[in-house]
This record gives structure tokens, C-alpha cells and sequence, in this order.
């Protein structure tokens, strides 16, 4: 886990903006081309974007980051995914466009607001602490939402949509449990090691610089495509 952060960063640093809730040329030419109900691709599709979503990783790590007990860490997953969800099906469902640039940069922030959360920075600079639970269920706004002006671009055939949104999301719903797997059985080993406690700290300073850095990639973007 020591090198699981890390190593999301070097992906940020290696992917250009447009990666950001993006789709494969492969996959974007199947949901353009694509008619009528279509579950298991789809299903498929949800899962292979959430695995390698590193927008979602890094704001799914700073969530359980200090979190111990499953139940506590169940009660996060589902409020992301509940808002994930809700916005993911009702963006595509109701066409609701705006700047994919702008809604990656607030999911870039969400990194950054975490990190800052898991040190403790909130209550120092501000005297206040956030609601973490409304905190996470409304970032899964904006990540569902992220996703979802994607899929808008594509042009989905009507015909089956709702079906094939239902299992996109449940897609990336198993995707999100497959990717946290992995992440908490590598948290479960570190923080067996007296490492956890000295590196806690560095390793969340990379999440906010990847979520820095996040934030200004989108906006350059979003910038740059204006003029």
C-alpha cells in the first residue's frame, strides 16, 4: 500500500485530460455502434471504467484511508455509490450537459478536500469539521455526473438505454467492490507495519498533489478549449 498511491500519481502524470472518465476508442466505437439491450458488455464496460477510473481510486483511497471497521467502510462505499449511481442514470436519462473539463476538475477537488480531511486540516485552518458522510455522497454527485456527460457525447441508442445504463452502473458498482478489494487487502498489511503511522501523512500529501494536479489539467483544459 506504501506504493499504491505512488503509483496512482505516476498514472495522472502519464495521462493526458481527456483520459479523465474517459472511454477507449475501442469502447466508444461499441456504444455509438451499439442497438437495442445490451447487458453483459455494458456490465463489462462499467466495471472496465471504474477499475481503471484513477480519479475514483484516488478519492475511494483517501476515503478508507483511516477508516477500520467494514461496517464503517460499507456505510461510505454506499453513499458514493448511491450518489454515483443517481447521477450516472439521470445525467444520461435527462441529457443534462455541461463542461466534462469543469465536473473533473470538482472530482479532481475531491481528492484534494479528502487529503486535506485525513490530516486534519479543516479544524486548524477553519475551526470546523466537515460532515465526511455528506461530504463523500456529494462528491458521488459529481463523479456519477462526470461519467455521465461523457456517455452523453456518444449518442446511445435510445432503444434499450435504460437497460443498458442500469447495467453499465451496476458495472462499475462491481468494479468499485474489485478495485477496493484490492486496496484494502494491501491497507490491511500496511498497517501491520510501524510504517503506516510515520508514512499515514506522506502518503495523503500525494493524494493532494495528484489531486492538485488533477484540477489544474481540467481547467487548463477547459481554458484552452474556450479560446
Amino acid at each position: 500500500m506504501a506504493h499504491l498511491v505512488p503509483a496512482l500519481l505516476l498514472v495522472v502524470l502519464t495521462a493526458g485530460p481527456a483520459f479523465a472518465h474517459g472511454v477507449s476508442a475501442g469502447d466508444k466505437g461499441y456504444i455509438q455502434e451499439t442497438f437495442g439491450v445490451r447487458i453483459v458488455p455494458f456490465l463489462y464496460l462499467g466495471a472496465k471504467h471504474m477499475v481503471t477510473g484513477y480519479d475514483h481510486l484516488l478519492f475511494l483511497c483517501g476515503v478508507i484511508f483511516y477508516l477500520y471497521r467494514l461496517k464503517d467502510i460499507a456505510t461510505y462505499v454506499t453513499l458514493f455509490a448511491v450518489g454515483h449511481s443517481s447521477t450516472l442514470i439521470l445525467g444520461v436519462l435527462m441529457k443534462v450537459s455541461v463542461s466534462p473539463y469543469l465536473i473533473d476538475a470538482i472530482i479532481g477537488f475531491s481528492v484534494v478536500y479528502k487529503a486535506l480531511d485525513n490530516v486534519g486540516a479543516f479544524p486548524r485552518w477553519f475551526g470546523v469539521q466537515p460532515n465526511a458522510r455528506a461530504a463523500t455522497f456529494v462528491f458521488g454527485l459529481f463523479h456519477g455526473f462526470g461519467l455521465a456527460t461523457k456517455l452523453l457525447d456518444f449518442d446511445m441508442d435510445p432503444k434499450g438505454l435504460l437497460a443498458n445504463l442500469l447495467a453499465f452502473n451496476v458495472g462499475v458498482e462491481t468494479g468499485q467492490l474489485l478495485a477496493l478489494t484490492g486496496v484494502l487487502i494491501a491497507m490491511s498489511y500496511w498497517r501491520r507495519s510501524p510504517s503506516f503511522e510515520r508514512g499515514g501523512f506522506a502518503a495523503n500529501m500525494v493524494l493532494l498533489s495528484a489531486g492538485l494536479l488533477l484540477v489544474g489539467y481540467q481547467l487548463t483544459g477547459y481554458f484552452t478549449t474556450r479560446t
